[in-house]
């Protein structure tokens, strides 16, 4: 008999996600009120109470709006012995409230923090699992070609590695956009473009040791020198979003020093 799974939230992630499990083999039903289209092989119910009947692992794939009222939606309905995954973006409290409401319902719950974009992956997304079912979800899933790995029993771990990352990885893209903004307003962007690719192609973790040790030697001198940038972007008609809490934390910094860097 095949895994029985209910996919709550058929958009992008969800709608790859739940085809790529009844494709291999998985029995699927689907929920989403949104006019979404339905995936193949999955059979889409009209409410979340019919979904989750026969439901051994129960996924909510929603944002972190919804994601309380997507487990709350079909609690009462869902089999004690099933298994409730979370696989929202959601902060580390979230993820423990949600804990907190499967286990009134005496659900196992995992909290699934999923570390690259599903489009092009599928059910292949690289994910870090925790919580009381992190195991189970594993033991589960990896079978049917989901890298995921269990790092610990407490809800919302998954979710605080994910979100530190995304500190930097999304910090860093939101940096670049900003510098190419300038980088067009002052006329040299094809230039500007060439340095930072070259920069970032050397970039390894010596590199990234020097960027914090650098800064916590440096700060004062690089305090004035992002003020200067601030002023320039200014000058150009650029709103220096990034550059001005980077002044902000060079500030930090004379403040209360660097963070230690792990051996």
């Amino acid at each position: 008999m095949s895994l029985q799974v209910t996919v709550f939230g058929l958009g992008e992630a969800g709608s790859l996600i739940a085809a790529d499990l009844a494709a291999a083999g998985v029995s699927v039903s689907g929920y989403d009120p949104a006019k979404v289209k339905t995936p193949a092989g999955v059979k889409r119910f009209k409410n979340p109470v019919d979904a989750v009947s026969k439901a051994e692992v129960i996924i909510g794939l929603t944002a972190q709006a919804d994601s309380e009222q997507a487990i709350r939606q079909a609690l009462d309905a869902i089999n004690p012995s099933a298994l409730y995954a979370d696989f929202s973006t959601s902060s580390a409290g979230v993820k423990r409230q949600l804990a907190e409401i499967a286990a009134s319902r005496k659900l196992a719950f995992v909290d699934i923090a999923l570390m690259t974009i599903v489009p092009g992956y599928g059910l292949k997304t690289p994910a870090l699992a925790s919580g009381p079912g992190a195991e189970r979800f594993v033991s589960l899933f990896s079978p049917l070609g989901m890298p995921a790995e269990a790092i610990s029993a407490i809800p919302g771990d998954a979710a605080t590695r994910k979100l530190l990352r995304s500190v930097m990885m999304k910090g860093l893209a939101s940096l670049v956009v900003e510098a190419m903004q300038a980088g067009h307003a002052a006329g040299c962007a094809d230039w500007l473009w060439k340095n930072m690719a070259e920069q970032l192609t050397v970039a390894n973790e010596k590199m990234l040791s020097r960027l914090i040790t650098g800064t916590g030697v440096h700060a004062l001198r690089r305090l004035h020198e992002m003020e200067a940038s601030m002023a320039l972007l200014e000058e150009l008609g650029v709103d220096p979003i990034m550059t001005r809490s980077t002044v902000r934390s060079h500030e930090m910094v004379l403040e209360k020093g660097v963070p230690e860097i792990p051996e």
